[in-house]
């Protein structure tokens, strides 16, 4: 519960800061600020084997999501159909690249890079196709920026902050360990002073 608590209140200090970066920046952030923190704190939370490999695997399915944009843009057609084959044709290489590398770059964290970009840059490429060379660099760009602080918040600083309260917690009990041995060797010395008073062999 104290993690959570902890991490949860780093994230939203986080996705404000965003807000604040993006105004000095000149960056649209605040349209992603919360989409972005709350994608990098998912990357963040969720445990894996190789930390390394659940951002790869972020990094995967963004990069094959992206070209999935530029494929619709340049091949397919504006219509169900071309979307249906990008959709299709996205999916499979985030299972192919988890296969590939045996789990290390997990299937989820892939598809949280999906859905990344596709809620960044979907709409502003359903308005206007032509313009994705201009586009979408842009908005790649500010939805990575702010799931790179989401998941900073969660991974960084709330795990490090997080071992310290832990370590606390396990600290205390010490004093209370060595007072129940202290009153078990003090119980176990009365009974043989008894049994020595009883004319009892010890």
């Amino acid at each position: 519960m104290r993690k959570s608590l902890l991490s949860g209140c780093l994230l939203a200090v986080f996705a404000a800061l965003v807000v604040g970066l993006g105004q000095l920046l000149g960056l649209d952030l605040q349209h992603v600020a919360l989409l972005g923190a709350a994608l990098g704190g998912i990357l963040g939370l969720v445990p894996h084997q190789h930390g390394w490999g659940k951002v790869g695997g972020f990094a995967v399915g963004f990069v094959v999501a992206w070209l999935g944009f530029a494929l619709r843009a340049a091949v397919l057609p504006d219509a169900a159909s071309g979307r249906a084959v990008a959709a299709f044709l996205v999916i499979l290489l985030c299972v192919v690249a988890s296969v590939a590398s045996r789990g290390r770059l997990p299937l989820w964290s892939s598809l949280v890079g999906v859905v990344a970009i596709v809620a960044a840059y979907e709409e502003s490429y359903t308005n206007s196709p032509s313009d994705f060379l201009a586009d979408s660099p842009a908005a790649a760009t500010t939805v990575l920026l702010a799931a790179a602080m989401g998941y900073l918040a969660i991974a960084i600083l709330g795990e490090s902050l997080s071992a310290t309260t832990e370590h606390r917690s396990i600290a205390r009990p010490a004093p209370q360990y060595a007072e129940t041995t202290r009153h078990s060797t003090t119980e176990q010395g009365d009974a043989n002073l008894d049994r020595i008073l009883a004319g009892e062999n010890t």
